[in-house]
């Protein structure tokens, strides 16, 4: 604990470190306040409804990600969904398009130019969900709620293009406070935002699950101190998934410039055990939506309702083995083999006992498929245990922060903002937040 106290208080003596924080917490408070204004024109107080519709489904995934915002019915409902869409599909772009590749090439200038179209990707994505969040409000919200509309005599029609164009400036506002916690602050803007937003509703679950244990007269006090112990477990499993790595060795071959030598040194290439992240978990609960469409017909009715019981055994099953297609997918589309042995070919390093060339390439895939099987079924399981959690008593808000991801974000991005903490104190001869003075397979979000 002294040592804790003393690394918190080396923190505070960096002047640059400290301002940093600062900033970050600075601009984190602006977005919590925005999460709570409402849209101008209607009822807060007629929001219970809507609220209650947006807790489950994918639907709920992105009021997580907006930290309650989307079911707030707040200036920031959409977040920085319209941006993380507008970068996966981007990113998908530069694997599968000749001209993006190119750009992904060119280096800083190649950055600004898929930046700048990213924005405006996002405005495009903007410029459909708006719309159609405005209808899901519509749906859901009695009419009295929408007071612009039935008070100052506002058609339908002016008053969602009005609150799309707010819509979108929120958007754009939480954008900007990202890349400016990213510039200016400490740690990735963009994930931090979404991680606040996450661990806003802990707290709220919290205390919902530790009042029903208290109240519960079948020995609710030591099965919640049961549940403490399986989620510091669960958390400790989720940050091995995240930092876990193979380290590929390779070797650069000696070379003489002048009177100095260079390489004749052993390197690694880490691969992650998980590269694709919680992006196959994303794609999985978006696919878990479409058996609902089968519940308009009778005849069908009873296949959706057992492909969407999120507790279900069918559900689960079938939810596991998308994670894991899904991470093979995306561990396909981010870790390109060829690149890497091109690189390594160029630069004079080569894999030990491996040809370089298509040798190196083959190799790099056999590896990368091999420790992806285990990380991809750890994924799955990871995926599936707040289902798991419910199934055993576990109250449904709690329930989301035992895996899935909740889990996964909130771990990834303080264990990143712990990386770039412990750089600033290591630079300056102090000791780290971690033990081993480092945190490897974790580079950013």
């Amino acid at each position: 604990m002294k040592r804790l106290i003393d690394t918190i208080k080396n923190i505070f003596k960096i002047e640059e470190l400290r301002k940093r924080i600062v900033y970050t917490c600075l601009l984190v408070l602006v977005y919590r306040l925005g999460c709570f204004v409402v849209l101008p024109g209607i009822d807060p107080s007629m929001l219970a409804r809507f609220q209650q519709s947006t807790s489950e489904g994918l639907v709920g995934l992105l009021n997580m990600f907006s930290g309650g915002a989307f079911g707030n019915a707040s200036i920031f409902a959409l977040g920085v969904m319209p941006y993380i869409s507008a970068s996966i599909v981007i990113q998908l772009l530069g694997v599968f398009v000749p001209q993006f590749r190119k750009l992904q090439m060119e280096g800083e200038s190649g950055r600004k130019k898929m930046n700048q179209m990213t924005r405006w990707l996002t405005i495009l994505i903007i410029c459909i969900q708006g719309p159609a969040y405005m209808a899901a409000l519509h749906s859901q919200i009695p009419g009295p709620a929408f007071v612009a509309v039935q008070q100052l005599g506002w058609s339908n029609f002016v008053f969602n293009i009005v609150s799309t164009l707010i819509l979108m400036s929120g958007s754009l506002f939480v954008m900007w406070l990202g890349e400016r916690i990213t510039d200016r602050g400490i740690g990735n803007g963009i994930s931090l935002i979404i991680m606040i937003g996450i661990v806003a509703r802990l707290p709220y679950a919290l205390v919902a699950e530790i009042g029903a244990k208290f109240a519960a007269t079948n020995g609710g006090p030591l099965l919640l101190i049961v549940e403490a112990v399986i989620w510091v477990f669960v958390i400790m499993a989720a940050i091995a998934l995240v930092q876990a790595v193979r380290r590929v060795p390779v070797q650069y071959a000696k070379r003489i410039v002048g009177n100095r030598q260079f390489g004749g040194v052993r390197q690694y290439i880490p691969l992650k055990i998980n590269a694709a992240g919680v992006m196959p978990i994303i794609f999985a609960q978006a696919l878990m939506l479409f058996p609902l469409i089968f519940s308009r017909w009778d005849a069908t009715r009873g296949l959706a309702a057992t492909l969407g019981n999120y507790t279900g055994f069918w559900y689960n099953l079938i939810f596991f083995l998308l994670v894991v297609v899904f991470t093979y997918f995306y561990t396909a589309v981010t870790v390109n083999p060829k690149s890497m042995s091109e690189d390594l070919k160029k630069n004079g390093g080569f894999v030990p006992g491996v040809k370089p060339g298509r040798m190196t390439m083959e190799f790099l895939d056999s590896v990368m498929s091999k420790v992806t099987l285990p990380g991809a079924i750890f994924l799955g399981i990871i995926a599936i245990l707040p289902a798991l959690a419910i199934i055993m008593g576990v109250n449904n808000s709690f329930g989301s922060f035992f895996g899935g991801t909740s889990l996964l974000i909130m771990v990834g991005v303080v264990l990143d903002t712990l990386q770039q903490v412990d750089s600033y104190l290591l630079m300056r001869h102090y000791d780290g937040l971690m033990k081993t003075g480092r945190l490897s397979g974790r580079s950013g979000m």
